[in-house]
Formats: C-alpha cells, structure tokens, sequence
C-alpha cells in the first residue's frame, strides 16, 4: 500500500557503543522509566492514613494478588514478585504502542534507493525479541522452581526409565516444555503486531475519527495479552511445584 511502511522486525534507530539500539527497545525503556518513576512516586511517602493514590494503587495491587491467589494458593507470595512484574510490565508495553506520536514521529532514511520512514518508537511486544525474553524468563523459572521445589521428582516428569512408555512420555513432556517458548512468544508478538498494522492501515485511510473505536479495542486486547500471559506462568508455576501426589 502506497505510503505505508509496515516492518516485521524492529527498526535501528541508532547505535550505543556499537550497540544497535531499535526503536522497540527505545520504546521499552520509556516504560521502564515510566514505571519506576511512577513506582517511586508512589512509595516515597507511605502512610498508615493513605491518600487517594496511595489508596488507589494497593487497590489494584490487592485485586491482582487476590487474582492469583486462586490460582497459587499459598506459594502466591513467593511468585507474586514475578507474575505481577510480567502483567503490569507488558501491559504497559501494550499500552505504550498506542500513545500518539509512537508509530508516526521518526525519521526518513534511505534503504535500497527508496525513502523509508523509521518511527522513533515502537511497542515493545511487537518485537519478537522482546516477547522472547519475556517467554524465556517464564520457562526458565518454571523449570527453576520445579527442581528447587520437588528435586528428583520434577526431573523424573521428563527422564523416567522406569519403562519405554514412561520414558517415551518423558520425553515429550521435555519437548512440551520447549513448546511453551514458542507459544508464549509468538502469542504475545502476534496479536500485539496484528494489532499495530491494523491501526497503521485504518490511521492512513481514514485518519483522525476511524481509528477511535479499534484504539479502544487494543487497549483490551492489551490487557488481555499481558494477563494471559501472566496467568500461564502462575499456572505452570503452580504446576512445576506440586508433587503428582496432589
């Protein structure tokens, strides 16, 4: 489509020390800040009499505790830390891809003779690196979690030579574990980047109006996206450290 330039894998923006530094990681720690300024604002001033923010943010910590609560049990508290990172975390990242100005400030280049406009952000979950690292620090924490859990009963899901049927579903129980890499990424990667083409397509046809009601439809598609996720790491984490017995 004449004058729209729609790029799979993010964009270099510039370099770092030789460092290729792309617009989805530009976009990533713009959130980062965000949310650590924010996180300080918040807790700076603690009291035992909130004020309204204070009394709006531990609501919502509260409410998403709670969530998880019915899915981890008593172990919520020791994976809260990271399930509650990964929701509010990518949520944000979501979210960041739709603020005005993401998609539509950049810079021109030049790239096989044609001038080529760079956006200076991009969301950070519509980098397949990204979503990665995301399902990567899930898998890898679940498997953490397993053996410091359970020990020699989580590695016997997966090596169990008890019998060629044991060993045989062993076996693709290890590869069911690789499997979630790739599900967790690409779930994540996909709707995100559907959704940013989607909104790029209708913002050049019909700019302005059009894009409102989709605008609001990715908004929940984000937060779905980041609970999804978050949701599927508390469950296999609750699975990962739970003997067979129970």
């Amino acid at each position: 489509m004449p004058g729209v330039h729609i790029s799979l894998k993010a964009e270099k923006v510039f370099e770092l020390f030789g460092f290729p530094v792309t617009n989805s990681i530009l976009a990533t720690w713009a959130v980062m800040l965000l949310l650590t300024v924010g996180a300080w604002l918040v807790t700076k001033n603690l009291k035992l009499r909130p004020g309204k923010l204070q009394v709006a943010v531990e609501s919502i910590i509260e409410m998403i505790y709670n969530l998880f609560v019915t899915i981890n049990g008593d172990k919520t508290l020791l994976f809260f830390p990271l399930i509650a990172t990964l929701l509010l975390f990518i949520m944000f990242l979501n979210w960041f891809g739709l603020v005005p100005g993401v998609g539509s400030i950049g810079i021109n280049e030049i790239e096989e003779g044609h001038k080529v406009f760079v956006p200076l952000f991009r969301a950070g979950t519509a980098d397949l690196n990204t979503t990665l690292a995301f399902a990567l620090i899930s898998v890898i924490t679940i498997q953490v979690v397993g053996i410091k859990t359970l020990g020699k009963e989580y590695v016997g899901r997966f090596f169990n030579t008890k019998s060629p049927i044991y060993f045989f579903a062993g076996i693709l129980e290890l590869m069911g574990e690789g499997t979630k890499v790739i599900s967790f990424a690409f779930r994540l990667f996909g709707n995100v980047f559907a959704g940013e083409v989607l909104l790029t397509v209708i913002a050049f046809l019909l700019p302005v109006i059009a894009p409102l009601p989709f605008i609001a439809m990715e908004l929940f598609v984000g937060f779905i996206q980041a609970l999804v996720f978050s949701m599927l790491t508390a469950v296999f984490l609750s699975l990962a450290s739970t003997s067979h017995e129970h």
